[in-house]
């Protein structure tokens, strides 16, 4: 039986090897012919030649991001033992630093390797979009990078829209004046504003019109100039209404459009927007795209399961 002695170096082990040596036992999972003892800053593995190569590869990988963001966790861990290559979880180091600082001094920041993608995208694309299943931190990222470009004078507003389509609702069917039933509909964009900016200056804001939240159908007839617009959920736009949004585009204005095909409340028969716009537009100069998946969730980890289960059945429908 083979031996492969790695120590850490410059590196705490008690962090790297997380809690009571819990990301030692997931290694243990990925690699479970091995036998992998870790003491004090030193960690043996024992085996045949070429799992010990693909381990030495993986631990290499796991302790050069640890390096660069000095966090480790389980997501983490998980996307580095099932990418391919360092491009498949990492980025430039820059592109890994805060975004926003928001609320108490909050650190915002791209936490995977598609979100910090898609913060260098919004660097070199003023139309953007970020595909991708719940949890995926698109529309979150998304805000983060419309309040930094607020606080940096880069534009004079932000504003965030939503087709007018819920899951199984229709808002004419909801109690109470226009504001009273959007509010909840608008509840993911106000959550994601509400830890970026203090809240008496959040109302003062929106009060103001310097960040507007309200439905797509009120875009038409506008010029968005010295903006950062976001169309979040914009698979379910139709045909004309996602033609109309990316012709609003004005001078000095960043787009950045979200969504998930998978989830699409459209009536039957009706084609997504989305779909369409991401096929005739990717080959057009400055815009960008991106494709989250679930190795980018950072709700619960359940989440990841359920996200990979569904995609089962709806790969056999």
């Amino acid at each position: 039986m083979n031996e492969l002695l790695i120590e850490l170096s410059e590196i705490s082990p008690r962090e790297f090897f997380g809690q009571q040596n819990e990301h030692i036992e997931l290694l243990k999972k990925y690699f479970p012919k091995l036998k992998i003892v870790a003491r004090g800053s030193n960690i043996r593995v024992f085996g045949d030649e070429e799992m010990l190569d693909e381990f030495d590869k993986r631990f290499t990988m796991l302790m050069d991001h640890f390096g660069k963001y000095n966090k480790l966790d389980e997501n983490t861990i998980e996307r580095v033992l099932s990418s391919n290559s360092e491009e498949d979880y990492s980025t430039s180091k820059e592109s890994g630093e805060t975004i926003v600082h928001g609320i108490s001094g909050k650190v915002i920041k791209a936490q995977t390797a598609n979100q910090r993608k898609m913060v260098e995208l919004s660097k070199h694309n003023d139309l953007l979009f970020a595909i991708g299943p719940a949890g995926t931190g698109k529309t979150y990222t998304g805000v983060a990078l419309a309040v930094k470009a607020l606080k940096e004078k880069q534009v004079k507003r932000i504003i965030l829209t939503r087709p007018a389509v819920e899951a199984g609702e229709n808002l004419g069917f909801l109690p109470g004046d226009l504001k009273e039933k959007l509010d909840p509909y608008m509840q993911p964009l106000y959550d994601a504003l509400r830890d970026m900016i203090p809240h008496e200056k959040l109302e003062i804001f929106i009060e103001k019109g310097v960040i507007q939240i309200a439905p797509l159908a009120f875009m038409r007839g506008r010029t968005l100039d010295h903006a950062f617009v976001i169309l979040d959920e914009a698979q379910n736009t139709t045909h004309a209404q996602m033609k109309m949004f990316l012709t609003r585009m004005g001078k000095n204005a960043k787009f950045l459009i979200t969504g998930d095909p998978g989830q699409i409340d459209l009536p039957r028969r009706v084609i997504s927007g989305l779909k369409e716009a991401l096929l005739i537009l990717k080959d057009v100069k400055g815009v960008g795209m991106i494709y989250l998946d679930d190795k980018d969730v950072i709700r619960h980890r359940l989440v990841k399961k359920v996200i990979a289960a569904y995609k089962t059945i709806e790969h056999n429908d």
